[in-house]
């Protein structure tokens, strides 16, 4: 869902000259600066590598559920692809921007009781630590998808039937904590192309990055 939130935006901006989408699917999305790559080895880039130079910026939105996981299956796929993806990446382009999504209460410590929570700062930790030109932590809280974007996990898509309707509610009694798949995808490019006020950003720094106001029509 954050995948297609920051497709969607990169598309839409006309500051975005190319977009190459790595994904295990094509996006279904056509257009003239979108080059896709269907790659199924999220553990070795190494036979895509030469198609990953000449960007920017990487905007990382690979992310599964924890529910049901081992921790070291949730590892794999969280902290294993992550690091991989992002080697390759800075190979490629030593002086990118990496912009990895996460989500709210990340343990930075990792050392925390919630398993996914500390496999997830572990990733963000490592990340932080490669030497990229910057790189940028974003913990989104609740996310509205917009514009027909869904999930492709059953259980989050029938979460949002039921939940989404109350969105201008949540909004307005928490407005720190929730945000959209517009406002997430515009905050990610401008993390990506003019910096952040820091690098591990929570909800209500995505949504003052990526302006918090109503959302355009498709």
């Amino acid at each position: 869902m954050v995948g297609q939130a920051a497709l969607r935006e990169c598309l839409l901006d006309p500051g975005v000259e190319a977009v190459l989408a790595v994904g295990r699917r094509v996006t279904g999305q056509s257009h003239p600066k979108l080059h896709e790559i269907v790659h199924r080895d999220f553990l070795d880039f190494s036979a895509i590598e030469r198609d990953l130079a000449g960007y920017d910026a990487c905007l990382y939105a690979l992310g599964v559920s924890s529910a049901g996981m081992s921790e070291s299956d949730y590892t794999r796929v969280t902290y294993d692809f992550a690091l991989a993806a992002a080697q390759a990446v800075l190979r490629s382009n030593p002086a990118s921007t990496f912009v990895f999504v996460s989500g709210a209460s990340t343990d930075g410590t990792e050392k925390g009781r919630l398993m996914w929570a500390r496999v997830k700062g572990r990733t963000e930790n490592a990340i932080l630590r490669l030497p990229f030109k910057a790189s940028y932590m974003f913990r989104p809280g609740y996310i509205q998808p917009l514009h027909g974007i869904v999930s492709s996990t059953r259980a989050l898509r029938v979460m949002y039937a039921v939940v989404g309707p109350l969105y201008p509610l949540w909004k307005a009694l928490f407005p720190d904590h929730v945000t959209t798949t517009e406002v997430l995808g515009r905050a990610m490019i401008r993390a990506a192309r003019e910096g952040a006020p820091k690098h591990v950003l929570e909800n209500r720094d995505i949504n003052a990055l990526g302006g918090h106001r109503e959302p355009k029509q498709s």
